[in-house]
């Protein structure tokens, strides 16, 4: 049978998890599209076709672990025990949601170093 404190801690838990990946994805996707637009040469449409299937991916995958990792197993029902378990989870949620956003600036400047290498390709192709 669930405690009151668990269900507390769901309604507080889901919210920040939802409010943080939010936070995160428009800022990492706001910002993205400079590279994006960088990578694909200027070509507008397609960077910002790819940058939300990035965004959209980013949300799937994130939300997909916030829920994932929803149960909390209290071993007593009282407020210590909340607020530890829910520190604990978001806590982890927002290491993990870091290692995302990084994981992606990776994605984006491996993006632009291809980019960068094709070019350079190009003009040596054209020189010859």
């Amino acid at each position: 049978m669930e405690t009151t404190k668990t269900l507390i801690g769901y309604f507080i838990y889901l919210p920040v998890a939802i409010a943080l990946t939010l936070i995160v994805s428009r800022t990492l996707f706001k910002n993205a599209r400079v590279f994006m637009l960088d990578i694909y040469k200027g070509r507008e449409e397609i960077a910002t076709a790819t940058n939300k299937l990035f965004e959209t991916g980013f949300y799937l995958l994130n939300l997909g672990v916030a829920f994932r990792i929803l149960k909390m197993n209290l071993y007593e029902d009282s407020s210590q025990a909340l607020v530890e378990a829910l520190t604990y989870k978001i806590g982890g949620f927002s290491i993990y949601l870091g290692i995302m956003l990084f994981l992606n600036l990776y994605l984006f400047f491996r993006g632009k170093k291809k980019t960068k290498q094709a070019t350079t390709e190009e003009k040596i192709v054209f020189k010859a």
